[in-house]
């Protein structure tokens, strides 16, 4: 499997930015990612004043690729929130996963 990490960093983001953060999440991103063709799995991390993460899991090296094309040719509105463009974006490759006896996730 295919993954991607894309982090913002929060660290001169004004207070309150970690809750847009949540109701963007909760409003807008979780719809437009749940059922998406070419994604198994996708994350978000918060780490208040810390930073904001997408990490994404893919079926194929061309569904990562062609997100990651049009996420660089349209800015994220994350960007917008935090006022900044991503600090980290990294590509990787899953190797295993482990489900505990408390697993897996669940679709909120």
């Amino acid at each position: 499997m295919y993954g991607l990490t894309v982090r913002w960093s929060l660290h001169d983001t004004p207070l309150g930015t970690e809750q847009k953060l949540r109701d963007y999440v909760r409003d807008s991103s979780l719809a437009r990612f749940s059922g998406r063709p070419g994604l198994i799995q996708k994350t978000w991390q918060l780490n208040e004043r810390g930073f904001f993460s997408g990490v994404y899991v893919w079926s194929t090296p061309q569904a990562r690729a062609e997100f990651l094309d049009s996420f660089r040719a349209d800015p994220s509105p994350v960007s917008q929130l935090v006022g900044a463009d991503p600090e980290v974006i990294q590509e990787w490759e899953l190797v295993a996963v482990a489900v505990g006896a408390d697993g897996p996730l669940a679709a909120s």
